[in-house]
This record gives structure tokens, sequence and C-alpha cells, in this order.
């Protein structure tokens, strides 16, 4: 065990400062490694929260990184004290288990790692670790905005949020579903995506699903169901999410609009009004057949 830390000289520049809580002490010493291979220092290491929060009273850490099983205190209960500190540290979970990873976040977790941890995959969790306050939302710049990081058969692969047309929730994950057919399975809740790429065009219209509205080419009402077409896939609209959708769409529309003539502009002739072509009705709303409206027309109020 590493001796209790001293505060650090007045006249030393401050560097970024890691706590390690695991405990299995090979665990404890490779990720102790790979952090000091990224300029961390110090990096002090414990294998539970008694000894934890010893190194707590003595230093303030930029981040902690949590296991979850260990004796006493497990990580999802540490994790739930350090965050009610003044200031509290950026929370990182590193274990061998799965199913906690929507509790990690629902707790304020900067990131979720699964071992073993390979150095690519850390050096993206002390970026969104050590680049903001973990109870704050990123910038719009932030990587989990303008990206986000994938597992592949023990890869690391950068999915651009430009190229994701909707978002489908399966459990404790989501699956990605980007503009060339593939899907990408991801440990983050759906909801965290949703605070995070609203600003992006994206919309919740399910408790299932988050959708890229400008990637939305149909709003039908089917027998009382609500569905919009993205990419060919039909998705469900829930009715607490139908009003905001359809205003959604709408506001798209008129952005796409061209600019109106000015008064100085040439008229045309006028052509006798053609019956409207965008909205495809096989039935109505009497009848209970599917009516259905591109996201180019005008909707009913």
């Amino acid at each position: 065990m590493n001796p209790l830390p001293t505060s650090p000289p007045a006249t030393r520049a401050r560097t970024a400062s890691a706590l390690v809580i695991d405990d299995e002490a090979p665990a404890r010493d490779e990720l102790s490694y790979l952090l000091r291979a990224f300029s961390i220092a110090p990096v002090d290491a414990v294998p539970n929260s008694s000894d934890a929060f010893r190194y707590l009273q003595e230093r303030s850490y930029d981040v902690v990184f949590l296991d979850v099983r260990m004796p006493a205190l497990n990580g999802i209960e540490l994790g739930n004290v350090l965050r009610r500190f003044a200031t509290p540290p950026a929370i990182v979970f590193v274990t061998a288990y799965e199913e906690y990873a929507v509790r990690a976040f629902d707790i304020g977790a900067c990131d979720y790692l699964l071992k073993p941890v390979s150095r690519e995959r850390l050096g993206t969790a002390l970026g969104r670790a050590l680049g903001r306050s973990p109870e704050q939302p990123g910038p719009p710049g932030d990587d989990l905005s303008t990206t986000i990081p994938v597992e592949i058969a023990g890869r690391t692969r950068l999915i651009a949020r430009a190229t994701v047309r909707w978002v489908e929730a399966e459990g404790d994950y989501v699956r990605l579903h980007t503009a060339d057919g593939s899907a990408y399975l991801v440990r983050i809740p759906i909801s965290h995506l949703e605070e995070r790429w609203a600003a992006y065009g994206f919309i919740r219209i399910h408790r299932g699903f988050l959708v890229q509205v400008k990637h939305i080419t149909e709003f039908s009402v089917t027998n009382g169901v609500h569905a919009v077409m993205v990419a060919d896939q039909s998705l469900p609209v829930s009715r607490r999410h139908v009003r905001d959708v359809r205003d959604r769409i709408l506001r798209a529309g008129r952005r796409s609009l061209p600019c109106p003539r000015t008064a100085s502009a040439v008229p045309r002739p006028r052509r006798p009004l053609a019956a409207p072509r965008k909205i495809h009705r096989s039935g109505n709303a009497s009848s209970g057949g599917p009516i259905r409206y591109l996201s180019s027309t005008r909707f009913p109020d």
C-alpha cells in the first residue's frame, strides 16, 4: 500500500491527480501504471473504502477510479458518497461486470470501463473526466457530443454523431443506427444521449427511441398508433411525444422553404393550384385506415 499522500510544495505546478480503488492488487498496479503513462501525478492506489477515505481526507483528487464489487462499501455506494463532497472528484468505474453501467451513470460517473482496460480507452475516459466537471454536461464540442466510443472486438472505434440516424434503447445499452446501415451497441443510458444530443437535432419520440429530426421522412397515424419513418424503418411515437414530434417536423419543414420574394422581384405567371401531392391517404379517421403525412406537408391541428 502506498504511504498516505502529503500536500505538494506551494512552488510546484499542480498536475492532475488520481486515486485508484480496487481490492485486486494486479488490477490496481496495472491501472496505476497506465495512468502514470498519461502523466497523471500523483497516482495513489488503495484496496478498500476505508483506506480511500483516509486518503481523501488528506488530498482532493481530480479523478477517482472505482471497482464495483469490493468488501464493505461497494463501488456504487462509495460513488454516492463521493458525489456529495463539497468539491466532488470525477468518477470513473473500472470493473469486470457490465450490469452496473446504468447505476454508475445515474450517480454521475464520467465513464464506465470494462477490464482489461486498453490505453486508448483509458485516454478517452481521462478526457471526459478532466475536461469538465462531472456534475455538468459538456460543452457542444466535447467528445461525447461529436463522437461516441464503441468497443468492437477489443478495439475502440469512434462513431461520429453526424452519422447516427436513430438510437434504440436495449435494456442497459443503446444501439446506434448509422447512415451506412450499421448498428453499434454501447453501454450508456438513452437519457444520457438525449441530454447531450438534443442541441444537435435529436428528439425523443418514445422511451425506447431517439431520432435525428432531419432524417424523418414521414409521420403516420394508423388506427390511433403514431409512427415516423426514418431510413425506411418505421419507429413508434408514444402519445406523450406526438405533439413535440409534430411541431419539430413542422419547424424543420419551414426552415427548408425558400426565402419569400421581395417586392422588386419580377412576378411570374401564376399557375393553377394543383392537388396536394405529398399527403398519402389510404383511409380516413372514421374508417380506421392509415393516414400518412410527409414531413414537408402541413399537419392538421
